[in-house]
């Protein structure tokens, strides 16, 4: 049922996927979706980006056809439902003009606020309260635009401080579309044990699949896990730069439901975050956004950094999309579990917590 760039749902190449509904706030279910009704009610009000910064002008942006996001004067951003209540053409498909939108097909203009401020064709006629759009709260951070499709009262961004760090260059992958559920996405990017042998190609090591305790800690949005191995975060081709017994620390910090950051802690305190930021595109279609930033190797070529990015990703789609059942199960007793996943544990039962139900598992 739910991506996070639309705000109802519609079948789309014989997918349930979010669009749009006549109610945002509860009143009313979108039509087609692929969560159950209880689900889209727990998810809808979280953010989730939909775009990068960079994208944004004062060009009307759609974002996966239902959202339409853009720049006013003052930098700012505004984000609606794409389409004018007028005759049901998106409103990105027109322009903005004195920081109101204004549609391509009759002219009618929506100030930020989304009033209708003049219908070209009756400019002395009152006009009709019906004629206002869905507003989304929309943000900015870590070079990403974020939008929640209900608003329920304050909710705070995933955070990655570092982005706003003089001190630390950044890096901004293409997104990736991925065929999996973001939960399963998510899970397996929190997960440490699969190293040596998922990522033997990029960094990983399979004469070294131990993997040691390591602690979970709760957080208001989540939870922490602190792990520290013997195994490199190098690439292969740069292994030897790793002082001999030095330990590595990865901090994994989850943002429920769907974001978390990995902080890697390299040799004379570099320091790598990595933001994995999953908005859904359906109950089994993801888009993945992933800002890194460093404070190690400043003057070394970013495409390196992107091109490993790129690499160690893909070796994690190639097995999340073929992962069974496809939805992530919630329940503990679906699956089986070792110590190694106490990570997994950890998300599962925060994804419980906020009210998923088993009618997302199944």
């Amino acid at each position: 049922m739910f991506i996070i760039a639309r705000a109802g749902c519609r079948e789309a190449e014989g997918e349930a996927v979010l669009t749009t509904s006549e109610s945002l706030h509860g009143r009313a279910l979108p039509r087609g979706c692929t969560f159950s009704e209880s689900d889209w009610r727990v998810l809808a009000p979280f953010w989730y980006p939909v775009a990068f910064s960079h994208e944004i002008t004062d060009r009307p942006h759609a974002v996966n056809e239902r959202v339409v996001v853009y720049r006013l004067s003052d930098g700012s951003l505004s984000a609606a439902r794409d389409i004018c209540p007028h005759r049901g053409v998106p409103l990105s498909l027109g322009h903005v003009e004195g920081d109101e939108i204004v549609c391509k097909y009759h002219g009618l203009r929506y100030d930020r606020n989304g009033k209708c401020t003049c219908i070209p064709a009756h400019p002395n006629q009152t006009i009709s309260p019906r004629l206002r759009l869905d507003m989304f709260s929309v943000k900015e951070r870590s070079g990403l635009v974020w939008v929640r499709l209900v608003d329920s009262g304050p909710r705070p961004l995933p955070e990655m401080r570092e982005w706003e760090d003089a001190d630390y260059i950044k890096a901004l992958p293409d997104s990736v579309i991925i065929n999996a559920a973001a939960g399963r996405q998510v899970e397996g990017f929190l997960d440490v044990s699969h190293f040596a042998f998922v990522h033997a190609a990029s960094f990983g090591e399979p004469d070294n699949p131990v993997v040691p305790d390591y602690p979970i800690t709760k957080t208001a949005t989540g939870f922490v896990a602190d792990y520290i191995s013997t195994v490199s975060d190098y690439s292969h081709e740069s292994k030897h730069v790793s002082p001999p017994g030095f330990l590595w620390r990865r901090r994994f910090e989850a943002f429920l439901p769907f974001v978390a950051k990995l902080t890697v802690f390299f040799p004379g305190e570099g320091q790598l975050h990595i933001m994995n930021a999953a908005s859904p595109a359906s109950a089994r279609k993801t888009r993945l956004f992933v800002p890194i930033c460093r404070n190690f190797d400043k003057d070394a070529p970013l495409q390196a950094t992107l091109d490993f990015n790129y690499q160690v990703f893909a070796e994690d789609i190639a097995i999340v999309e073929r992962q069974f059942p496809e939805d992530l199960p919630i329940d503990l007793q679906a699956e089986a579990h070792f110590p190694a996943d106490r990570s997994s544990i950890a998300y599962r039962r925060g994804l419980a917590e906020l009210g998923l139900g088993r009618s997302y598992t199944t």
